[in-house]
This record gives structure tokens, C-alpha cells and sequence, in this order.
């Protein structure tokens, strides 16, 4: 029973890295030149970095630290580590069809030694790289669309509204004692471990903000009034500035739509414009996971059945994002819509290990980013692929960031 159980281990995580991989090679197959080499952004790399990142990456821990195999391209390794060059010096890579080959060449090695590897010992670090590269999947992603974009459209009449405005429709969630995080075998570092909070009564929004609930803010001169800015983020803008989101769409059939393309300083902006507050990561998981007397015990806001396209806009099946009550199987125990999948959403908390945090699989990859800059955000986006995608998933990024595929909603203390 045991063998057929790791038998049945290695078949699944195969088919999983062989889609993973389909996905990353469907993205680059009419990749140019521009798009391979060039940075979208200063605060991202090249898309072929990403692609050299992944299988050097691939290649240390599977085949180095697993299998003790000699290094693999040991003259990429500095070009393609997290923390070896600078962004600004990871323009110049090696030729498309060489970065190709050698995600070719890793992972036929990687699956030759999966049929004999000893999954009991070494599970939690298969699923932590297929993750990885799930993750530089979604990056990949976005930074297409960011070299892409234009936006549609400069705003629409208030008075046209094709369905009704969820901004004032919140769901009430009681006080009482709540447990987070995640001992699952798939959850990273920073999800783990199991601890309980005690939260006070909130209400949040049923629905995560809208684009046309945000073209209230806009239209109000949101942008422009200090009022509703911290300091912080007031200066931000005043450094770089902007009067809509990144990723706006303007016109009406977008409307219910969530915003897309906004920093943590515009959610906080928005939600002191309606007298609401942005939610606490908590907060966030409570209504996500909240399931009764099972309290925050759920793998997903439905229930623990997986993913599917009936219940959340994932894993790029339609491309962009969709209506915020497009999925009504999706919703939560506590009444909450389209919190996993669409728009990855900002909350109030910056990134911080749990109480007993252990890093994994190396000291940087979380921890390093424990630096009260970060805050967190969960829920995914249209983007996320299934592995990275459940109720206790963590990201995180800087406040001013609004290159990534994120939006919010809001809460209000009670």
C-alpha cells in the first residue's frame, strides 16, 4: 500500500511539473527579442531572467542538493540567482534558444531522478519548486502585459451603471478566537505554523472594489486631494505621478470589474475616501476560512474540494480579470465573493513570519523580506496557477508597487 501510495505521489507531481511547464513555455513561444532581454520596469527583471532563474533553480536543489549531481551551467549561476546581480545588470542573457535548452536539459534530468527519488523525505521541497516556478509563471505574466498595455478608455458618466454598486454591501463578522496558517504540505514557510488570534467584531466588503466604485474616487479628485493620502503615500505620488490605476478599464462593460493595477497607497487612499479602512491579513483569512466551529480551518473559501473554473477566475483560463460576482459557487462561509483568484488584494499588515516561524528551504527566501516595507496580500489573481492557490497563500511587495495584478476591499471597525 505504502509503494502505490508514492507510486501515485510521483505520477501526480509529474503531470503537475509538466504543466507548470506547458504554461511557462506557452508564454515565451512568440517571445521577442524586447520582451526576452529588456526590462519592463525597473523593479523587475527580464522576462529571460526569469526563464534562466527557473531552471538553475530547478537544477541547485533537485538535482544538486537531492540527487548530488554535479552543477549544472555553472557559469549562469551568478547571472540567474535571486540574489546575485543587480536587476539593472540582468539585461545582458544568453539567446533565447539557449535559455530554452536549458530548461529542456534540467528538467529531463529532474524527471529521470523523480521516478526514484524518496518523496517521504523529500516532498515538502518537489511541491516548494513547482511553487516556484508557478510563481514565476504569474511574474512572467503580468510583466508581458506590463510591456503590452494601454489602457481603454478615460472614464465613464456615473450615472451609467450596468449593475448595481457593491460598495456599500459588507458582510458583519463576530468577535471570537480565529486559527491561521497552514500546516498543509504544500504551504511555504510563511504560511506556517497553526497559531490562533483573538479578532473584535468587523464588517468587510462582500465584493472587492469595483472599477466604477473606484471612478467615484477619481472623478472626486481623489487623486489630487492630500486628505485622503498618509504622508507616505502622498509623497509617492508626488514622486511619480499618476490619476488612475495601471491596469484601468474605463469603459462600462468593465465596470464591475475589481481595479487592477493599484499600490497599496492608492487601496488606502480609496478606502479613507468611503470611510472604511483597508482590512488587517486576519481579517482577510477569518472571512475567507471562516466555517463555523471549524474556524479558519477551510483549504479554500468554498470548502477543501480544489480549484475549478466554476468557482474562481485562476490559472489564466479567461486572461484577465472578470465581474466580481461572476462566480457565486466561489463565495464563503461568511457570505465574502471572489476572494481567491482575479485580484491578488492589499491588506493593512505588513509581511512578518508567524509565531514559530522556521524558514524553509533556505534562511533568504522568505525572511529577507521581513522588513517592515513589505505588506502582505492574499486571495490571488486571474493569473495564479493551482499549486499557489488556496485560502492561506501569502505575497507580499513593497507599498508603491503597482506593476503586480492587484486590487482590495475594504473593512470598517464595528
Amino acid at each position: 500500500m505504502l509503494l502505490t501510495t508514492i507510486q501515485a505521489k510521483r505520477a501526480a507531481l509529474r503531470g503537475a511539473l509538466l504543466a507548470c511547464r506547458e504554461r511557462t513555455l506557452a508564454l515565451t513561444s512568440d517571445l521577442q527579442a524586447a520582451d526576452c532581454d529588456q526590462q519592463p520596469h525597473p523593479d523587475f527583471s527580464p522576462v529571460g531572467w526569469h526563464l534562466g532563474h527557473i531552471a538553475l533553480t530547478e537544477a541547485y536543489w533537485i538535482l544538486e542538493r537531492l540527487a548530488g549531481q554535479p552543477p549544472l551551467y555553472p557559469q549562469y549561476r551568478r547571472l540567474f540567482a535571486a540574489d546575485g546581480l543587480p536587476k539593472t545588470e540582468r539585461q545582458h542573457l544568453p539567446p533565447l534558444d539557449r535559455l530554452l535548452q536549458c530548461l529542456a536539459v534540467v528538467r529531463s534530468r529532474v524527471l529521470d531522478y523523480l521516478m526514484t527519488a524518496p518523496l517521504p523525505e523529500q516532498e515538502r521541497l518537489w511541491y516548494w519548486l513547482l511553487q516556484h516556478e508557478s510563481q514565476h509563471n504569474e511574474t512572467i505574466t503580468f510583466l508581458l502585459q506590463l510591456r503590452r498595455w494601454q489602457p481603454w478608455g478615460e472614464g465613464w458618466q456615473m450615472g451609467q451603471r450596468p449593475s448595481p454598486s457593491p460598495r456599500e454591501d459588507m458582510v458583519t463578522l463576530a468577535a471570537g478566537s480565529i486559527q491561521l496558517g497552514s500546516e498543509a504540505i504544500a504551504a511555504q514557510d510563511h504560511e506556517r505554523p497553526l497559531y490562533r488570534i483573538d479578532l473584535p467584531a468587523y464588517a468587510l466588503d462582500r465584493f472587492p472594489v469595483t472599477c466604477q466604485d473606484f471612478q467615484a474616487f477619481i472623478n472626486a479628485g481623489g487623486y489630487q486631494r492630500r486628505e485622503f493620502w498618509s504622508e507616505a503615500g502622498w509623497r509617492w505620488l508626488q514622486e511619480q505621478p499618476v490619476d488612475r490605476p495601471l491596469y484601468w478599464l474605463a469603459a462600462p462593460e468593465w465596470a464591475n470589474h475589481p481595479v487592477c493595477g493599484v499600490s497599496w497607497y492608492e487601496a488606502a487612499a480609496y478606502a479613507h475616501f468611503v470611510e472604511k479602512r483597508l482590512p488587517t491579513e486576519a481579517e482577510w483569512a477569518q472571512a475567507a476560512r471562516w466555517a463555523g466551529d471549524r474556524a479558519c480551518s477551510r483549504a479554500y473559501p468554498w470548502g477543501d474540494t480544489p480549484p475549478s473554473a466554476t468557482r474562481c477566475n485562476y490559472d489564466g483560463l479567461v486572461g484577465h480579470t472578470t465581474p466580481v460576482d461572476a462566480y457565486p459557487a466561489g463565495q464563503s462561509a461568511s457570505g465574502c465573493w471572489d476572494l481567491l483568484g482575479n485580484v491578488w488584494e492589499w491588506t493593512a499588515t505588513p509581511f512578518a513570519g508567524y509565531p514559530g516561524f522556521v524558514p524553509y528551504p533556505y534562511r533568504g527566501y522568505s525572511q529577507a523580506y521581513f522588513d517592515k516595507r513589505h505588506y502582505v496580500l492574499r486571495g490571488g489573481s486571474w493569473a495564479t496557477r493551482p499549486w499557489s492557490l488556496r485560502a492561506s497563500s501569502r505575497n507580499w511587495y513593497e507599498p508603491g508597487v503597482r506593476q503586480i495584478l492587484a486590487g482590495f476591499r475594504c473593512a470598517r471597525s464595528l
